[in-house]
């Protein structure tokens, strides 16, 4: 049976070394988008441009809901977050956060004026573990009702 902290591990895995999340804001469709998070906690932080659709829906706003979709390079990961995303330019989250992949993207580097750090702060994070397929048929071959392991394979993880 896999427990929350053996989710929630995996889901900081899958931040720290892929990176890749499909973020919807609302009002605006899901993108690809390059996810940071500092040791393995809220909140999570993403670059863009202040003339991207993200920037400009949260212009003059207090925030909005947004959902980030994870799914790992290997598959073997998926989660959903929802949770609340503003702009926060605070300069020392973005001296932290800066690597040569994000000032490929800002022509004046960490003052660019068009930079905006975007704070996604989770409410809600479900994971799913997806298992070997060749194990699942192999199983149910077997007479194992493959919905009772799959049952064991997904939950809610806290990582507000």
């Amino acid at each position: 049976m896999t427990d929350a902290r053996d989710l929630e591990r995996k889901f900081w895995k899958v931040i720290d070394h892929d990176r890749t999340v499909m973020l919807g804001i609302t009002g605006v469709a899901p993108r690809p988008m390059t996810v940071l998070a500092e040791d393995q906690q809220a909140p999570l932080w993403f670059f863009t441009a202040s003339d991207t659709d993200l920037a400009e829906s949260l212009r003059g706003s207090l925030g909005k809901q947004a959902t980030a979709t994870v799914a790992s390079k290997d598959h073997a990961v998926f989660a959903t977050v929802s949770g609340k995303i503003v702009v926060d330019n605070d300069p020392a989250v973005i001296d932290r956060l800066w690597n040569p992949f994000i000032a490929a993207w800002f022509e004046g580097g960490k003052d660019d004026p068009k930079l905006r750090l975007l704070r996604m702060d989770p409410e809600d994070a479900h994971v799913w573990l997806n298992e070997n397929s060749l194990l699942a048929g192999v199983k149910l071959m077997l007479g194992v009702d493959p919905k009772k392991a799959y049952e064991d394979k997904t939950g809610d993880i806290k990582i507000a």
